[in-house]
């Protein structure tokens, strides 16, 4: 290894946060850091000093030293570029370079470091990309956190709905002499407050009853039209869940849909010590009258190695796509190796990938605007009316392989024109009506539901209903790259291990 250690210290040699590249005892570190600063000479200004075994390459930075610790045969022009990038990288995180700023910051630091060295070599990255990296910005948190919020306001907006409801309907009763329906056991006529409290309870109550049979995951039939009752009872059932367990926001009733993208997202049950992570981003632009105007996918192999003895291995890569995928394996991994035989070792067979943490094999991309490679076609046809516009909107798998989970297609709506008119719909909807959105909701779509369709009215003009977005998961690839055997370098034995593949959207928009 060339770079050994990465470290902050005081001008005492005292470690306020370091990172080691390669196996090294807490003690052996300590006590390189402590013999550092008796090696400096005062009289004259260098950025680096030798022992018999190390070098130690410094940068000053106020009371405290940058410290990268080499092996004497590194490169000492490369270990001055490295270092001048990690003493930029600490005002990054910490506003002043004292010791309690660092020791504060010190995960972020550590996260930074690994981000611009791997296995004691240099990465190839600059500061922006650092930061990039280290911020791990999540589209699925995104888009979790935007439909827990839509389904707060759903449910805020239903209760405060039905207590009008039965308010009125109380009235009316009281005004007939009759007693007022849906009370059961539940309070007394006489008392106003109470009993809309106890009718929400029970009207809430009686509509679960029903549920325990769910409906069936894919309606066949053309007519849909009683999809508005069933988004009720949805709603009702997720108040009830808010009411009873609190800070409990996602409904247990959003059917398929919602169980179908916790599986996606829940890792495999059985994670063996190798583990495999292979997880592809789509970016997808197309036009209104068809063509494809950008279509980017970059997929990564990342390997995670929780056994020590098992870090001498080689991945086995079936690569079984035809699209023209451009493959980059990690600058330590053998690349005559993998070209001649589809296999990722190390370039040194005698050392071992780092254990416990993620590392990036394989990388792929694949860039087109071929109309065929577009994984899920959507036709919007807008057209104009007397009363505004008839929207169909229609869906199409083309890649049969691939089976997309929590589909969600966004169309934006004219502003203070009110809710749409559904007509014919494949799957559910959701109206936001501050959003100006209405969202097309399918839970599954495989080989056997191909395609569907979404009939529409509303006041409005074309251009309107654009442009419109998509997202999706699924727990199969786009390019058919897969790790099916893992086997020690000594002897070839097989290796138990376990993947957990991704295909997620990062942009996909019809404009």
């Amino acid at each position: 290894m060339v770079l050994l250690a990465a470290a902050v210290c005081t001008k005492a040699g005292k470690a306020i946060v370091s990172r080691q590249f390669v196996e090294m005892t807490r003690t052996r570190i300590e006590g390189l850091l402590a013999a550092f600063p008796k090696l400096m000479n005062t009289g004259k200004q260098h950025t680096f000093v030798e022992t018999e075994s190390v070098r130690y390459v410094y940068q000053p930075m106020e009371k405290l030293y940058m410290v990268l610790i080499t092996t004497k045969n590194s490169n000492i022009l490369e270990d001055l570029e490295t270092l001048r990038l990690f003493s930029r990288v600490i005002p990054e995180y910490c506003r002043a370079l004292e010791e309690n700023e660092i020791s504060e910051h010190c995960f972020d630091l550590i996260f930074a470091f690994d981000e611009i060295v791997a296995l004691g070599y240099r990465e190839n990255v600059n500061l922006a990309q650092i930061r990039t990296f280290t911020e791990m910005d999540s589209h699925e948190e995104k888009v979790f956190r935007a439909v827990r919020e839509t389904q707060e306001r759903e449910a805020k907006a239903e209760m405060r709905r039905k207590a009008k409801e039965l308010q009125q309907a109380r009235r009316d009763a009281e005004r007939q002499g009759k007693k007022a329906p849906g009370f059961g056991g539940f309070g007394s006529s006489t008392v106003s407050g109470g009993s809309t409290a106890a009718m929400i309870t029970e009207t809430i109550i009686e509509t679960d009853k029903p549920k325990v049979a769910p409906a069936p995951a894919r309606p066949s039939g053309p007519s849909k039209a009683l999809k508005l009752g069933a988004k009720g009872k949805e709603v009702d059932n997720f108040v009830d869940k808010l009411k009873s367990e609190g800070e409990t926001i996602m409904s247990s009733n959003m059917g398929k849909r919602t169980s179908e993208a916790n599986k996606v997202h829940a890792p495999p049950i059985n994670m063996e010590s190798v583990h495999m992570k292979i997880e592809e981003k789509i970016t997808l632009t197309c036009g209104r009258d068809g063509g494809l105007q950008n279509m980017e996918l970059h997929g990564m192999i990342m390997l995670r190695i929780s056994d020590d003895k098992f870090g001498r291995i080689r991945l086995h890569v079936e690569n079984e796509d035809k699209k023209g995928v451009q493959l980059q394996t990690h600058p330590n991994v053998d690349k005559k190796l993998f070209t001649a035989e589809s296999l990722i070792g190390l370039k040194n067979p005698e050392k071992s990938f780092p254990v416990n943490s993620d590392v990036g094999v394989l990388k792929w991309r694949l860039q087109t605007t071929e109309e065929s490679f577009i994984p899920l076609t959507i036709n919007c046809w807008p057209s104009e009316s007397g009363n505004g516009c008839d929207v169909n909107i229609e869906y199409e798998l083309q890649e049969d392989n691939l089976e997309l989970n929590d589909v969600v297609i966004t169309i934006p709506l004219p502003s203070g024109v009110g809710a749409p008119v559904i007509g014919e719909i494949d799957g559910e909807y959701r109206h936001d009506s501050r959003r100006n959105t209405l969202e097309w909701c399918l839970p599954v779509i495989d080989a056997k539901n191909k395609s569907g369709s979404l009939e529409f009215s509303i006041a409005g003009q074309p251009n309107d209903f654009f442009p419109v977005q998509v997202s999706f998961i699924s727990k199969k690839n786009y390019c058919n790259i897969q790790v099916t055997k893992v086997t020690q370098v000594d002897g070839n034995s097989p290796v138990r291990f376990s993947t957990e593949t991704t295909f997620l959207v990062d942009k996909y928009e019809i404009l």
